[in-house]
Order: structure tokens, then C-alpha cells, then sequence
């Protein structure tokens, strides 16, 4: 209902829709965006709008001065983000306009997610869709009353005209707005205490799933249509859901995701690592950021599914991304930078989406030479496949076998050929501007990129990834955490900044719980219980027994908003629940498992008739359906018997172990100086114990029976 009034005040406002910049050499402006240390702000500190940093002493004076806010949302790494700041916020008009009659904010979503996600609802509220640039003016109290993402000039110009009339003329016709804006704000995404009779079925999530399939492409891989995007934990449940359920459509769906990904132009053939998304349905024109948040979840989920299907292309993947990783986003202290922009100058001077990624063909003949014929069929370029200017987005759409077969050179050969095609193109590609680094890094995309580390090394046993793994944990450890037990969000320049979200909690902890399982050194899983004790301290909301996004520490924005959704990184509160599930059984704590059954409970209803939106969810969902498995590994040999145990895809369970005594309650009284053995237990209740890996799968195996 409220939506639909919102609808009808707005109809008589522009609503548009969502694009290419320059970063100004002529600094004849600059604003206090100069002392910022955000490089999406820092991006707008020489344009001529008077530009100002989300803060209080911004909020006060728009207050003070009766002013309209302008607040204007993106990212460093976001091409129609800068699109727009050509078109208008570099432009003295504009500015002007934006001057005279607004107290303009420009806020980095990835440090400020707390503010991106108010306005962002209220614009969806209002227009159906959202995005970014995210555009929404709001009265000096901070309560939006209209906004849009991208606007061509014109209507840019004309909106804040109209705004700024009708602010000055019809205020009352504002507070309206705002009040009603705001209302439906606060209501929307509400979680209210389920107070039924928990009961979790197998088919409520076989019908989830059902209802998922239908728009699935079954083809091509993804959701049906354009743009494709790769939502990693989508599929790690279809992964997990068609193992245990033995559906082969499923599993043959999920393969055929990962691999059009994987051959696609939304993976970098030349440097490695993955793209935010595909704008075509074939997964061959990636938007051409590179987000730190999609590698880190990609390599995870590549490593599962190598340990199912042993498929080589997927193990290639992971070291590939790693390798990109490695090269490109990692600091010297070991931790990981946020992104690659998806503009850089072209051969002209000027910023165009994806320079540094295309090819000309001439180029490339050059370049490959001899072996042009075969690399042109490698990775099609051909006319077919022909992108704009002239140019190529290197691709696959055959497999290795098959282009061998046709070609009439060994799979060995090939291999090697393609390595160096490699080389010599990552050589060459070096010599082209850059894209721009967003070397700021943020707590919870560090977590997530963290866990890669570890799935990485769990699944191929490589030590530098646990190595790598370990380095950024302890930054984080080091650098991210404040004397109060609490976490920062944003570190820049050897600054820790920003009181951190739950976001970054529920990532730091599920990481921490992983990366104990790899090595059993106990202080890991302590530290993931200290941050798990401290959430309830400052973010519980004890009427619903979720978690608010926002610490109650935090000053306080129109909404405290409880995050729900499952997105290309799942919700919060989806992460959160599945670590207390997890702690509970590690600290035979029953209050977490019950809270965690609760939170899901709460969710059921709603949030699982959307399976593409509540993957995260539904993981937990079936590790409630069937027995979940305890492993405890104890004695000297216990890293060497983990080693083995990891070979084999168990994902209904967790791992604990000790080469010594124990306190943790699911070792207690299990190590035996002389032998080392592997206990499989559900809820405590153990099997006997064994000495060899193969005989603990087989106990899983009779159990499963």
C-alpha cells in the first residue's frame, strides 16, 4: 500500500534510469572531498560541485542553512558513476544549480553500506529499480522525497529545478513526501518474531528449488536472459543440495554454469580473475570491473566443485584468480585491495569501459603470430563475435578436447600453447593505461577473499594459499580490530577507520571458523566467539532475535535496517546465523544453535519463495534437515588425517582436532598420546573410533544409509 501511494506522488517527477569519465587534469575547483581518503570521493574532489563528505557536521548544515540534501551514491570502480560526473558534475551549469539550492553529499557505498542501503530502498520504493550512481534528494533532516541512479544532463537539470521549486513553494508537499517515504522505509524488509511451531521440511526446499529451476537457463548457464551475473553462493547450495539429493538435472546445470563462466569474456583469458557481470546472455561482455567481493566468493565455490568433478578447468580457475589476486589486489601487509575499475584511457586519452581488456585483431596477429589461425578458434575472434570499435573480448566456447581434436595437436601441446599466448598478452597488455586501483581495504570483503584462501588450500593442499591465508588473517587481527573487542570497517593510507558492520562481523567470524578447521590452531575459533558474543552485545535486537546491519553504538540514520536478503554476497543476518549454528556445536552452546534455528524460522515465510535470493539461508536449511556431522581428529598425525579427509566433499559438517589435549567440549576426553583417531559423531553421540580416513567416510557413508 505504500508503495503504491509513494507511486502516486511520484508520477509527476522524472524517474531515469543508469553511464563514462574523466578524471579532470585541470583542477580549477576543489572541494573538501580533498581530505578525504575514499578513492570513489576522491575521484570528485576537483569537480566544480561543492561536494561534501556524509558526516554530522555536513548534516547539521543543511539543517542550519534550511537546505535540501543532495546525496549522490557510487563506487570507485562504478563506470556509469562516472558517466554521470562527466556529463554533470564537471560541468559549471550543473554545478551551479546543485550550489544555489543543495547541501550536496557524495558518500562511497563500500565504506558507507549503511548509507547506501536507506536511500537505496527509498528509491526502489519510489521508482521499482535501483543502482548506481544512486541520486536521491532528501529534507535537511536526512528523509528522502525523490531520487533515480543515473540521469542524462537535461534531466538532471531539470529535476533539481523542479525540487528546489517545490521546496522553496509547496514545503508542505515535501514533508509529505518525506513522511510517507520514510514510513514505508522503516517497514520495508521488517522481521517480526515467528512464534509458530518451527518445523523444516525437505519438501519446502525441493519446492524452493522447483520454483528456482524455472528460471534457470539451462543452456547457457545463469539466470535466464541479460545481464548475467555470477552469484557464487547460488550455486555452492545447488551444488550441495544436488549432491545429497542425487539430482543430476541440478548438477548438470551447475556445471554448466561454471564452465560457460569460465570460458566466458567475464573471466580475464589473458590475466585472470572474474568481472562483476555479463550485459549479454552468452556471458561474453562482462561489465569490466573486477570486484574483490566476486573473486573471493568465485574461488571458493571453483575449489568445491573441483572436489566433485576433478575437473581440471576448475582447479586452472582458482589458481588463475589467485595468481590475478596475488599480482593485482594484494598490499604488501598482506591484505587485499578493493577493486579494478572497469574504465581506462583509451589510445586516445580518454576513459572507455573495458580499453585495457579488448584487442584489436591486427593487434593480436601481430602478437600470436604463427599460431594465429589456431588462437583465433581458441578464442573466437572472428567476426561473429565482434565487439565495439572494431575490437575483441577474448572467449571460449570450446573445450580444450575439442579444439585439439580439430586442430590435430595434442591436449599437452595445446596446453602449452596457450600458456604462452598468455605470457606474450599479459607482456603486452602492460604497456596499456591501467585501470584505476580502489586500494582502500574493507574488513568484510578482506574476510571473504580470506576464505578463498583457505577453500583453496583445503581442496589442493598448496601451502603458500594457507600461508597467504594466515598473513591476511592476522592483518586483520592486527589492523581491523579496536580495544573495545569491536571491528573496523575501512583501512587507507595505515588508517583504521569506520565503526564496522555486522556484515563484516559475520564474514571475520565464518572466515576464522574455516581457517581453524584448516589448521586447528584454537585461537582462531576464539576469536570468532569473541566477535560472535560481542554482536549480541551490539547489534541483537532481542524482539526479533536478528541482527540489526548497524552497531548500537553507531549514530543513529532514519532506519536501523536487519538485513535479510541473500545478494551476490549473502545477507548478514544469513551468515550470522550459520556461524552460531557452527559455534554452538564447536562450544556446546545451545543458546546459539536455538537463536540461529530462530533467525531462519523468522525468514521462512517470506524468504525462501525466492531461492536465487535466500541460497545462504537455504544452506543452513539443510544442514538442519539431515545429520550434520562433527569430526574430531585428534593425535599427532591429525593434520596429516585432515589432509585426507578434505579430499572428499562432506559439506554437512565441521572439523575439529588437536595434535594435544583439548579443552573444547567435542575433544574432551578423546586424545590418546600413542594413536591418532577420528571420531564421527552427530549432536555429540560418536561413532567408534578409527584410525584411517577411509574408515571415517565409510562411517559417514552407513550413517547417510
Amino acid at each position: 500500500m505504500i508503495t503504491r501511494i509513494l507511486l502516486l506522488f511520484f508520477t509527476t517527477l522524472l524517474m531515469i534510469n543508469c553511464k563514462n569519465e574523466n578524471p579532470m587534469d585541470n583542477h580549477a575547483y576543489t572541494n573538501s572531498l580533498i581530505n578525504e581518503s575514499s578513492p570513489y570521493l576522491l575521484q570528485h574532489a576537483h569537480n566544480p560541485v561543492d561536494w561534501k563528505a556524509w558526516n554530522d557536521e555536513t548534516l547539521e548544515l543543511a539543517k542550519k542553512e534550511n537546505k535540501l540534501i543532495l546525496i549522490s551514491i557510487g563506487y570507485a570502480a562504478c563506470h556509469w558513476c562516472h558517466v554521470m560526473e562527466h556529463e554533470s558534475f564537471e560541468d559549471t551549469t550543473v554545478a551551479k544549480i546543485m550550489n544555489k539550492h543543495f547541501i550536496n553529499i557524495k558518500v562511497d557505498r563500500e565504506e558507507r553500506p549503511d548509507v547506501d542501503q536507506i536511500y537505496m530502498n527509498a528509491v526502489q520504493l519510489m521508482t521499482g529499480r535501483g543502482g548506481w550512481p544512486l541520486n536521491c534528494i532528501a529534507l535537511p533532516d536526512g528523509r528522502p522525497i525523490w531520487g533515480g541512479t543515473y540521469f542524462p544532463k537535461d534531466n538532471w537539470i531539470k529535476a533539481l529545478e523542479q525540487l528546489a521549486k517545490l521546496y522553496q513553494e509547496e514545503p508542505e508537499k515535501a514533508e509529505e513526501y518525506a513522511k510517507n517515504l520514510t514510513e514505508g522505509v522503516k517497514q520495508s524488509g521488517l522481521v517480526v518474531l515467528n512464534t509458530s511451531e518451527v518445523n523444516f521440511t525437505k519438501a519446502e526446499l525441493d519446492t524452493l528449488v522447483f520454483n528456482w529451476s524455472e528460471s534457470m537457463d539451462k543452456q547457457m548457464g545463469g539466470g535466464r536472459g541479460a545481464p548475467k551475473f555470477p552469484m557464487p553462493n547460488n550455486y555452492q547450495f545447488l551444488l550441495r543440495y544436488g549432491i545429497q539429493t542425487n539430482d543430476n538435472n541440478l548438477l548438470r546445470y551447475v556445471d554448466t554454469s561454471l564452465k560457460k563462466m569460465a570460458y566466458g569474456g567475464i573471466f580475464d583469458q589473458v590475466g585472470g580473475g572474474f568481472a562483476r557481470y555479463s550485459v549479454d546472455a552468452k556471458w561474453h561482455i562482462p561489465h569490466f570491473e573486477k570486484m574483490l567481493y566476486d573473486n573471493g566468493q568465485l574461488v571458493s565455490l571453483y575449489s568445491n566443485a573441483y572436489l566433485v568433478t576433478k575437473n581440471e578447468l576448475y582447479k586452472d580457475i582458482v589458481y588463475r584468480t589467485l595468481t590475478f589476486i596475488e599480482r593485482e589486489l594484494t598490499s604488501d601487509e598482506g591484505a587485499f585491495y578493493s577493486s579494478l575499475d572497469a574504465d581506462s584511457d583509451n589510445l586516445q586519452g580518454e576513459l572507455e569501459e573495458g580499453a585495457f581488456y579488448v584487442w584489436k585483431k591486427d593487434e593480436l596477429e601481430k602478437l600470436i603470430k604463427t599460431d594465429f589461425e589456431l588462437f583465433s578458434d581458441y578464442y573466437n575472434v572472428t567476426n561473429d563475435w565482434k565487439w565495439e570499435h572494431d575490437t575483441y573480448n577474448l572467449h571460449r566456447t570450446k573445450s580444450n578436447e575439442e579444439i585439439s581434436l580439430k586442430h590435430n595437436i595434442t591436449k599437452e601441446e595445446l596446453v602449452q600453447k596457450v600458456a604462452n599466448w598468455q605470457r606474450v598478452l599479459l607482456e603486452a597488455r602492460a604497456s596499456k593505461s591501467r585501470p584505476r586501483l580502489d586500494d582502500k581495504i574493507l574488513t568484510s570483503w578482506n574476510a571473504l577473499m580470506l576464505k578463498g584462501y583457505i577453500d583453496a588450500y583445503r581442496v589442493f593442499d598448496e601451502e603458500p594459499f594457507l600461508e597467504k591465508a594466515i598473513k591476511n588473517a592476522n592483518f586483520l587481527l592486527g589492523k581491523q580490530f579496536n580495544v573495545e573487542g569491536g571491528l573496523y570497517r575501512n583501512y587507507k593510507n595505515g588508517k583504521s577507520s569506520i565503526n564496522a558492520y555486522l556484515e563484516d562481523y559475520a564474514t571475520i567470524i565464518d572466515a576464522f571458523i574455516n581457517l581453524y578447521e584448516v589448521t586447528f590452531d584454537e585461537k582462531w575459533l576464539i576469536n570468532a566467539k569473541q566477535l560472535t558474543d560481542y554482536c549480541f552485545d551490539h547489534f541483537f535486537d532481542d524482539k526479533s532475535n536478528m541482527f540489526f546491519f548497524t552497531s548500537k553504538n553507531d549514530k543513529g540514520l532514519i532506519a536501523r535496517k536487519i538485513e535479510t536478503d541473500d545478494n551476490v554476497i549473502p545477507s548478514s543476518n544469513s551468515i550470522m546465523a550459520r556461524n552460531l549454528f557452527k559455534l554452538g556445536h564447536y562450544f556446546s552452546n545451545p543458546t546459539y544453535e536455538k537463536n540461529a534455528i530462530q533467525m531462519l524460522h523468522n525468514v521462512k515465510g517470506e524468504t525462501l519463495k525466492y531461492g536465487a535470493g535466500a541460497s545462504n539461508w537455504a544452506l543452513l536449511y539443510t544442514d538442519l534437515l539431515g545429520d550434520f556431522y562433527e569430526i574430531a581428529i585428534v593425535g599427532s598425525d591429525a593434520k596429516k588425517l585432515l589432509s585426507e579427509i578434505n579430499k572428499t566433499y562432506i559439506p554437512n559438517k565441521l572439523i575439529v582436532g588437536s595434535i594435544k589435549e583439548s579443552s573444547l567440549p567435542l575433544l574432551q576426553y578423546k586424545y590418546n598420546p600413542n594413536e591418532t583417531t577420528i571420531y564421527v559423531c552427530v549432536d555429540g553421540a560418536c561413532q567408534l573410533p578409527v584410525n584411517e580416513t577411509e574408515k571415517a567416510i565409510q562411517q559417514i557413508n552407513s550413517i547417510l544409509k
